[in-house]
């Protein structure tokens, strides 16, 4: 695919500054991009990359002042308007013809919708009602009596365990186990004596659920994730947690029991949380970040445990003039000890 600059502007409702005549052929970020290619800036931290990129054009939020030679295009969001913009430039999106593969196993009393897809050596229990257009890759485990959603994807070895109620249009990839048994034991003696997992877990509608993340069943009740969730790889959340619509979670969080984390959240890369706390909406934890107690609504928190994270910043600060520090007391006793001995 070939576009103007003007043309790109005019699909995501931009303006250009500088030469609108000039052709896209491809998106890259602006360190790699070349003569040809489309780039972004959203990050602040990345606007010194502005004056040497030799990208063509460059999509800017409308607040931005720099200096560049590309030509801009001014667009209300960068970051949304560079990911649009990219799925004009990439390969076709991969789709599958709805069928069932021969290999698949399915019990009596399934019910498929319109336009499914059942691929290879994938299990299917009794009871489970799955939705139009619903597409499971390849050797995807569905348990008795779960309930997917319309125009959901499934990759491949996604284990859904037994009476999980998926919503639409959810994206499962590989390795997501979602009602796995919740982390229960009572002290019988010396030894752990298991706490039977009764509950569910309950994925609302256009969530998405990294590689390999776990969602533990809840002990009694429901483990329930709200709409347009994103959990990135490799997280664990524990059984009993709720999690607002439209928060956002990245790879290697955990989230313990009972943790009710708020609407529209956003947690950085191994963020871990004690059990039964309330994470305010609108609230975000930077990485690493360890809560520790209840964080308010709107508040941006970081370090462990969480503290504002203005005054972590300055903590941190602090502690890397340390060393200095040292040397100094060093210096002002040698010096008190000489002034000691002259006295």
């Amino acid at each position: 695919m070939v576009f103007s600059v003007e043309e790109i502007a005019r699909k995501l409702g931009g303006r250009v500054e500088g030469n609108g005549a000039l052709e896209i052929r491809a998106v890259a970020g602006l360190r790699e991009a070349r003569e040809g290619d489309l780039s972004f800036l959203s990050n602040p931290r990345y606007a010194t990359l502005m004056k040497q990129t030799a990208a063509t054009a460059v999509l800017v939020n409308e607040s931005w002042t720099g200096e560049t030679r590309a030509t801009v295009i001014r667009v209300p969001g960068a970051d949304a308007s560079f990911a649009q913009a990219a799925l004009w430039f990439g390969r076709l999106p991969v789709t599958f013809k709805p069928g069932i593969h021969p290999t698949a196993v399915i019990a009596e009393g399934v019910t498929l919708g319109r336009d499914v897809t059942i691929g290879p050596h994938c299990v299917i229990e009794p009871g489970v009602v799955i939705g139009d257009r619903t597409v499971l890759v390849a050797q995807c485990y569905i348990g008795h009596e779960t309930t997917i959603g319309s125009d959901c994807r499934f990759y491949p070895q996604v284990a859904i365990r037994e009476y999980t109620r998926i919503g639409s249009r959810v994206i499962l990839h590989n390795g997501a186990v979602i009602g796995s048994d919740g982390f229960g034991y009572a002290k019988n003696g010396p030894h752990w004596a298991k706490i039977p997992q009764v509950g569910i877990v309950v994925l609302g509608d256009d969530v998405e659920i990294g590689a390999n993340t776990t969602i533990d069943r809840a002990r009694f009740g429901e483990t329930r994730i709200g709409n347009g969730v994103k959990i990135d790889n490799l997280c664990q959340i524990a059984h009993n947690v709720t999690i607002g619509e439209d928060t956002a979670i990245a790879s290697q969080t955990g989230l313990s029991g009972s943790a009710h984390i708020g609407a529209r959240v956003q947690l950085g890369g191994q963020v871990g949380s004690a059990g039964h706390l309330k994470v305010g909406d609108d609230s975000i934890v930077l990485a690493q970040g360890g809560i520790s107690k209840d964080i308010p609504p709107g508040a941006i928190m970081g370090g462990s445990p969480a503290v504002p994270a203005d005054e972590w910043h300055k903590t941190q600060a602090f502690i890397s003039r340390l060393p200095h520090l040292r040397k100094r007391v060093a210096e002002l006793e040698a010096r008190m000890k000489t002034l000691e001995g002259k006295t």
